[in-house]
């Protein structure tokens, strides 16, 4: 595979006098007109030791606008870092549309070390890159521009440059014994990368070996690729649109649709007042104790609510939180995306807000709306919400992965039940505001919501992350069910770790 890259490519210095500027040019041109695309711009500059990783970044941000490239080294992890799932640092630092992000070190870093330094097996290796193939082809998916390139050197060449780098006091510093480690076990390392871009160069995101020898060369074949890659997308690239309203063909007609799990709830269940206030007591106080535990044992959790208008979420919140420690929990509720949000990935509004260790985040509303109202109201197309369940399964399954506890709740009323609680609160001055125009355009969709919803459970209700599905007609009985079974839950993995 490297082979190509060894064949001691060069660039006179004339030529590359001669060239640059136009590129450079060039470069500026196709970023003026990135500025209005809706899409992202990532960029990998991976590869060897000495091979001109830094130096590279260096002068693509020499030529390009600063004020739209954002530079990412990832290193060793912090402590924020370590305290939430692996890729949280990469989520967070996407590039919003219209931008560029460069990264010199990313996802592939630690899997090459890890299973270079024989912390990984062959077999471990191939789960890190599945995890990668599907991560990247989310980001592809949602319209950004992946640009790979492996910064390849022959043994001789890398001995040849380190020694170079370390004769010099300036550049000295740049060479760790880790490179020396690394430079004995070449040849390891060259089949570990091998099999790492071969797994991992996809139509969607190819890798683009470059031989890092000569400087020139090298600088100036990475930014003509850049160019050719970014100019070729704007002219393919077009504005995703939703997708049409379903015509009457396309549609299930009612009385064929099969019964979902939502028409099979008992909602006549209920609590007396009296019972209710001990239960209450009982379970806030045992998720005192649990959260404390978990705290100190820095098991991370999440808790999504979704459900019907008026179904009793604020309601839900508003039971837990007097259990927890305030320093510990923070409450996210989701309306429509900001500006700031809509230039990014749909998941980036989530995945900012995960907690840290020992932490608690409450959703109140989530990016299950993807294959909710936007599905339902035609706010994403077809596409976009059929390959949401499986990227929000790969989410919540490295949430889980990373010892959070992931609660996620639907909370069911009947249609009855939902218009007897909008009248109570539009007669209540200071309920008022929670009943909009919008809640009852929601009611005229019931069953197309209802449909949404059987799928999304039937999707998502994984082993790792399932749905607990909550009898809400009477408020004093959903609230119970839901804190405990957070308490279950929390007690299942502190009693676990």
């Amino acid at each position: 595979m490297f082979e190509v890259a060894e064949l001691g490519h060069q660039l006179s210095k004339t030529e590359y006098k001669e060239r640059v500027p136009q590129l450079r040019t060039e470069l500026l041109t196709v970023q003026e007109a990135l500025k209005e695309a809706d899409f992202p711009v990532i960029i990998l500059v991976s590869g060897v030791d000495g091979a001109g990783k830094g130096d590279t970044i260096n002068l693509l941000n020499e030529w390009l606008d600063p004020r739209y490239v954002r530079t990412f080294a990832f290193g060793q992890m912090s402590d924020e870092e370590r305290e939430r799932p692996e890729y949280w640092r990469f989520w967070r630092s996407l590039p919003a549309t219209g931008s560029i992000g460069l990264y010199v070190g990313s996802w592939y870093s630690h899997p090459i070390a890890r299973r270079a330094s024989g912390d990984f097996n062959d077999a471990e290796l191939d789960g890190h890159l599945l995890r990668i193939r599907n991560f990247e082809k989310e980001l592809v998916d949602d319209g950004a521009l992946i640009i790979k390139f492996w910064l390849h050197l022959s043994k001789e060449a890398q001995k040849r440059r380190l020694k170079k780098l370390q004769r010099d006091p300036k550049t000295a510093w740049r060479v760790t014994k880790q490179d020396k480690e690394h430079l004995k076990h070449y040849d390891e390392f060259r089949s570990i990368a091998e099999r790492t871009l071969r797994d991992t160069s996809t139509g969607e995101a190819p890798w683009i070996i470059v031989e890092g020898a000569d400087p020139r060369y090298r600088g100036f074949t990475v930014g003509q690729h850049i160019l050719d890659r970014i100019r070729t997308h704007l002219q393919r690239h077009r504005p995703t649109t939703p997708s049409a309203p379903p015509t009457s063909s396309d549609v299930m007609p009612v009385l064929t649709r099969p019964q979902t799990l939502l028409g099979h709830l008992d909602l006549d269940q209920s609590l007396s007042k009296e019972t209710y206030k001990k239960e209450l007591e009982k379970y806030q106080g045992k998720l005192n104790e649990l959260a404390r535990t978990a705290r100190e044992k820095k098991i991370s959790s999440v808790i999504v609510l979704e459900g019907w208008d008026a179904a009793g979420k604020g309601g839900i919140i508003r039971r837990i939180v007097p259990a927890l420690d305030a320093r510990n929990y923070q409450i996210i509720p989701i309306a429509a995306p900001t500006d700031e949000e809509r230039a990014h990935h749909y998941l980036w509004r989530f995945w900012r807000h995960i907690p840290r260790a020992g932490q608690v985040t409450i959703y109140d509303r989530s990016w299950y709306g993807r294959v909710l109202v936007e599905r339902v109201e035609n706010l994403a197309s077809h596409d976009e919400w059929m390959r949401a369940y499986a990227e929000i399964n790969d989410f919540e399954e490295q949430l889980t992965e990373h010892r959070t506890v992931l609660l996620k709740f639907w909370l069911h009323i009947d249609k009855e039940e939902q218009l007897r609680r909008f009248k109570a609160r539009e007669k209540i001055a200071y309920k008022q505001y929670k009943i909009t125009e919008e809640d009852y355009h929601n009611r005229e969709k019931w069953d197309d919501y209802e449909h949404a919803v059987n799928d999304m459970v039937e999707r998502t209700s994984t082993e790792y992350a399932p749905w607990t599905l909550i009898e809400g007609n009477d408020k004093r009985f959903a609230r119970i069910k839901a804190i405990k079974t957070l308490c279950e839950r929390l007690e299942e993995a502190v009693s676990i770790e």
